[in-house]
C-alpha cells in the first residue's frame, strides 16, 4: 500500500467517481473513503453527468468508467481535459486489453485500473495520479514489452532513433519516477543538465509534460516490467 499523501490538516483528494452501476460505485467507494487522503465527494452514472458535475464542482481526480451509456468515459476523459486541465483523470475497466489501455492515454488519463483488482490497485493509481505520475497495472506492462520486442523481431513499427543515447537514459528514468536530482545523481551530471536534456526531448518529441514523456517511454519500450 502506497502511503497517504496529506498530512494533518491537509484536505484530502476530491475524487468524482462515474460508473453506470451503482454496486460498482458502492465498492468502490468504500475502498477510497477508508483512506485519509482520499474521499469520494460525487457520484454520477456516465459521462455526460461527469462533465456537468466538473462544470459546477471541484474535483481533483476524475475516476470514470471506460464503457458506460449515453457518454463512454473515454469520450468524457477527452471533454474534461479540455474543461478542466488541472483535473487528473484515471480510467476504471473491466476490459484487460491494450487498445483501451491506449486509447485512455490518448484520452487524457494518467492511469488504468482493471475492476477485477481494484481492491489492490486504485489507492495506488490514485496517489500516483496526483503525484503527476502515470499507473499502469502489472500486466499492461508486460504485454507492451512482449509487443515491442515482437515488432522488433519482425522488423516492423521500429521508432526512428530521435533522442540521443543519454537522452534515452533520463528519458528512462523519468518515466521510472525519479526526480531532477536523483537523476543527477544516477547519471552522474547536474540537476541543470538533466533539465536541460528533459527540455530538449520535450521539444524534440513535441510534448507537454512529464506524463508526457512518461507516455511516450512506454510506447518506445523503455519502460521495463
Amino acid at each position: 500500500m502506497t502511503t497517504p499523501m496529506t498530512t494533518p490538516g491537509q484536505s484530502p483528494v476530491r475524487i468524482l467517481l462515474a460508473d453506470d452501476h451503482a454496486l460498482v460505485r458502492r465498492g468502490v467507494r468504500l475502498i477510497l473513503d477508508s483512506e485519509p487522503d482520499l474521499t469520494v465527494v460525487a457520484e454520477v452514472g456516465d459521462g455526460a453527468e461527469a462533465i456537468a458535475a466538473a462544470r459546477t464542482q471541484p474535483f481533483d481526480l476524475a475516476i470514470l468508467d471506460v464503457a458506460m451509456p449515453r457518454m463512454t468515459g473515454l469520450q468524457a476523459a477527452r471533454e474534461l481535459s479540455v474543461l478542466r486541465p488541472e483535473l487528473r483523470i484515471l480510467m476504471l475497466s473491466m476490459y484487460d486489453d491494450l487498445q483501451y489501455f491506449f486509447q485512455a492515454l490518448r484520452s487524457g488519463a494518467s492511469g488504468y485500473v482493471l475492476k477485477s483488482v481494484a481492491d489492490r490497485d486504485l489507492v495506488a493509481a490514485c496517489r500516483a495520479a496526483m503525484r503527476g505520475e502515470p499507473f499502469l497495472y502489472p500486466g499492461a506492462v508486460t504485454a507492451l514489452i512482449r509487443d515491442y520486442l515482437d515488432r522488433v523481431r519482425r522488423g516492423e513499427g521500429v521508432p526512428e532513433q530521435v533522442l540521443t543515447a543519454r537522452e534515452e537514459e533520463v528519458l528512462k528514468l523519468v518515466a521510472e519516477g525519479h526526480s531532477s536530482k536523483e537523476i543527477g545523481e544516477l547519471l552522474f551530471i547536474s540537476i541543470k543538465t538533466v533539465e536541460r536534456h528533459r527540455a530538449n526531448m520535450l521539444q524534440k518529441l513535441g510534448l507537454r509534460d512529464r506524463l508526457d514523456l512518461t507516455r511516450y517511454a512506454i510506447r518506445a519500450g523503455l519502460i521495463e516490467p
